[in-house]
């Protein structure tokens, strides 16, 4: 029998500041897939490929509740001014439990 941790079963409280809009959403999902499902406005100009950093955003609590950033993340995210060490792309941040809280970047 496949059984799966308390923490991939657990839904995740996902916060959208500015506007404190809080949603949950499912272990394993992106914080894209999230916005997506509850009708969060955050740009994706590249279809979430990672390919662009029209959904970067910056971690406000609850990084460690995000898978790791992987290479390609991190190489797309240097080329955005606004990096910062709680930047992130929401197409690449994969939701692993507990609350999370992302800041919204204005559209440059």
């Amino acid at each position: 029998m496949n059984k799966r941790s308390p923490l991939e079963t657990t839904p995740v409280r996902l916060t959208f500041l500015p506007d404190g809009f809080t949603v949950t959403a499912s272990p394993g999902d992106t914080i894209l897939d999230a916005a997506l499902e509850h009708g969060v406005g955050l740009e994706h100009e590249c279809g979430g490929n990672c390919a662009c950093t029209t959904c970067h955003l910056y971690v406000a609590a609850g990084i460690d509740h995000l898978s790791p950033p992987e290479e390609v993340e991190i190489d797309r995210l240097s080329t955005d001014e606004r990096l910062q060490a709680n930047s992130r792309l929401g197409c690449q941040a994969i939701l692993q439990g507990g609350d999370v809280i992302v800041q919204l970047l204005p559209i440059e």
